[in-house]
């Protein structure tokens, strides 16, 4: 293992923080803020290949399939996270996008030993949710080398899948054969060794661009509007009547009124009042155009 951890990025001792001990709360996290700023830039590199993740997920997922994220420690709760928020934001089923992490769902809140260096875990849990020829997996390891990940990585290849690799080390094990590896390489940390800060951060804004970019190509927003969300509380209730006022121009009262016509659903609200078009017609556009608002306008003139 220590031979395997020589010469990662993501292991080496950082110059720049090496007294750490020695300073004062406001420099400690002046010094943990200065580190933070690399990593938006480290993020701009990888952008090629994080948008040709994204052609590769749309493409699946106009194709019934479906996305998931494999990884262990912090990199399985932050694909976890990622997938969790995607049901609210875009109206998806939960089954849509994903998270697994190395020990199961008990290994979001305490770390389940062992877990991470078993590749056979990883093709064991690729086979139990039932990935398919249709869907896309995403490896996540900082270190660009847990056995977990690779294990997964190798089952959804074998597959049939389409793999995407996202470490924070210039060369990583999990890369080898996948479709699109991302590598964002955010240097040293400022704990030696402890991903879960740049690297984390790195591996959240990748995460981010990955669904938030999907959804957005698959006409789950209108604008910068989640006009696909979910109004399953009364926080959710009133945004979306303050999207459909923001996109007709109508009053509060009337977006209320809207929206309750709609039963709740933005989109088929807006349709509505854009096109002057019943529930059903609004309905019958969106599923004509897969969700997509302006192409189900452009059909209704």
């Amino acid at each position: 293992m220590m031979e395997n951890l020589q010469g990662l990025m993501t292991e080496e001792k950082n110059s720049n923080t090496a007294d750490l001990d020695r300073l004062s709360s406001r420099e400690i996290v002046q010094r943990m803020n200065d580190e933070d700023k690399k990593v938006p830039y480290a993020v701009e590199n990888v952008l090629d290949e994080v948008a040709k993740a994204v052609d590769i997920i749309v493409a699946s997922l106009e194709n019934e399939g479906r996305l998931f994220y494999f990884g262990a420690g912090t990199s399985g709760r932050l694909g976890i996270l990622d997938a969790s928020e995607c049901p609210p934001t875009f109206g998806t089923p939960p089954e849509l996008v994903q998270g697994v992490i190395a020990g199961g769902q008990k290994a979001m809140v305490r770390a389940v030993e062992g877990a991470e260096d078993s590749a056979e875990l990883g093709r064991d849990d690729v086979r139990i949710h039932g990935v398919t020829e249709r869907d896309v997996v995403v490896g996540i390891a900082a270190s660009g080398r847990t056995p977990y990940v690779l294990g997964a990585l190798k089952e959804a290849q074998a597959i049939g899948a389409k793999t995407i690799a996202v470490s924070c080390n210039e060369t990583a094990v999990i890369n080898e054969g996948v479709d699109v590896a991302i590598g964002v390489v955010v240097g040293p940390e400022v704990l030696t060794g402890s991903t879960r800060l740049k690297a984390g951060t790195a591996q959240k804004l990748v995460l981010n661009m990955l669904t938030t970019a999907s959804m957005i190509r698959l006409g789950k927003v209108y604008g910068n509007l989640m006009v696909n969300v979910q109004a399953t509380n009364q926080k959710l209730r009133e945004r979306v009547k303050r999207i459909i006022m923001e996109v007709t121009g109508v009053s509060y009262m009337e977006a209320e009124k809207l929206s309750t016509l709609a039963d709740g659903d933005a989109k088929t609200a807006i349709l509505m009042r854009l096109t002057g078009t019943s529930r059903e017609e609004a309905m019958r556009l969106l599923k004509l155009t897969k969700g997509r608002i302006r192409e189900a306008i452009q059909q209704y003139s």
